[in-house]
């Protein structure tokens, strides 16, 4: 469902990108201050063309996950035979596929809200770049928490 979710929504971004790259309205304009960066009509390009790039690789990486993940519940469920090429191991391979490219795929998409905001200019793209390696940090380490310390600890003191 979270791949579902956030293929949807990639697409969704996509396709309103493509609108307003293809608007002739001034909407390409978001501020005219020398504060927040450039503003020609390249640069403007070059930051909906990547944004809208960015949301397509989410996309396909959230789709093949869809995809394994998919073919994973309709396998799981086949008979158990001696000459079967459906194996524990062949579902395994299948499971961290998905998984792998659902996790690509919601990186991906996080790192479009930093060049979302690099529309608006520098300063905003280097703020939330600073937040986003702080929420990433903590969603990836998990050795800072008090339980993951004692569960390392009674591990090692059975090696």
């Amino acid at each position: 469902m979270g791949s579902t979710l956030m293929a949807t929504t990639s697409i969704l971004l996509s396709a309103g990108l493509a609108a307003i790259i293809s608007s002739t309205y001034s909407v390409k304009k978001p501020l005219d201050d020398a504060l927040y960066g450039a503003h020609s009509e390249f640069m403007v390009a070059l930051k909906y063309v990547t944004l809208l790039t960015i949301f397509l690789f989410s996309f396909f990486c959230h789709t093949l996950s869809i995809r394994f993940l998919n073919q994973l519940s309709l396998l799981i469920c086949t008979p158990q035979d001696v000459l079967s090429m459906v194996t524990p191991d062949y579902l395994g391979e299948i499971l961290e596929r998905g998984t792998t490219l659902n996790t690509v795929g919601n990186r991906i998409f996080y790192s479009a809200l930093p060049l979302m905001l690099w529309i608006f200019g520098p300063v905003l793209v280097f703020l939330c770049s600073l937040a986003m390696l702080l929420v990433f940090y903590n969603l990836d380490i998990v050795c800072g928490s008090g339980k993951a310390k004692t569960i390392l600890n009674v591990e090692s003191n059975y090696v």
